[in-house]
């Protein structure tokens, strides 16, 4: 009887001790792009903003900036939401932060702030 109820106390802190172990999780952490890789308008940001922006209903011509395709570009400087001087002070991108506001609705992308933050970091070009 002793023996069985240490082995089952054994059974049980092996059980116990996989189930704390296979509790941990790997930390997932955002994209950081590097400094050395030039960010494309048209190959990089043009498509963050066709999967969060310019969807219905926002920044697709009914909101400003307007940021489809063809006149993104030009709505950003225009509007002045660019600063290449002071990048993390750009509206772009204390918009995107969620530091001017809930944008974009489904919540910030360290990703996407980080390529857009580098992108105007190198100037902001139309490439």
């Amino acid at each position: 009887m002793k023996n069985k109820l240490i082995i089952q106390l054994i059974i049980l802190t092996g059980i116990g001790l996989a189930t704390a172990v296979s509790c941990t999780y790997d930390e997932v952490l955002p994209y950081t792009p590097d400094p050395g890789v030039e960010v494309f308008f048209t190959q990089d940001i043009i498509p963050i903003f066709e999967s969060n922006c310019n969807s219905a209903g926002c920044h697709n011509g009914t909101q400003t900036p307007d940021l489809r395709p063809d006149v993104a570009y030009d709505a950003l400087w225009t509007g002045g939401y660019i600063n290449t001087e002071l990048p993390e002070q750009s509206d772009l991108y204390l918009w995107m932060t969620d530091a001017k506001g809930p944008m974009p609705p489904l919540g910030a992308n360290a990703t996407n702030n980080a390529t857009v933050l580098q992108w105007i970091a190198q100037g902001a070009k139309n490439n």
